[in-house]
């Protein structure tokens, strides 16, 4: 079960339920991924809500090698995910949301993850 206090958000990807999270070690990965020069150039530049398939890509496998899964970039643009790539979009803005912004509803607007297969 995920813990949305500790940033955890629960998806549906490659056909199986994953946990992610935005560790420390995740967020300076995507730091250096994206030339961040810290955590506030960072949120900024996901603020803008302007994503490309590899920025999803890093954003995804930053979050599954967070919660511990060993898996890269390349595995993440190979997963079937359900929902196609309207559903990732929303995984990845909901895994930024309670990684910037806590659980606190969805006051900056992000979506939350829908899961096809969960109701």
């Amino acid at each position: 079960m995920t813990n949305l206090h500790r940033g955890e958000v629960s998806a549906v990807l490659g056909g199986r339920r994953r946990t992610l999270v935005l560790t420390l070690g995740a967020l300076a990965e995507l730091e250096s991924a994206f030339a961040a020069t810290d955590l506030s150039a960072l949120a900024e530049r996901f603020g803008q809500g302007r994503f490309s398939a590899s920025d999803l890509a890093r954003i995804i496998g930053a979050g599954l090698r967070g919660a511990g899964e060993e898996v890269d970039d390349a595995a993440v643009l190979a997963m079937e995910i359900d929902g196609g790539l309207p559903a990732l979009t929303r995984v990845a803005a909901r895994l930024l949301h309670v990684t910037f912004c806590g659980d606190q509803g969805q006051a900056t607007g992000a979506p939350e993850a829908h899961d096809p297969a969960n109701p």
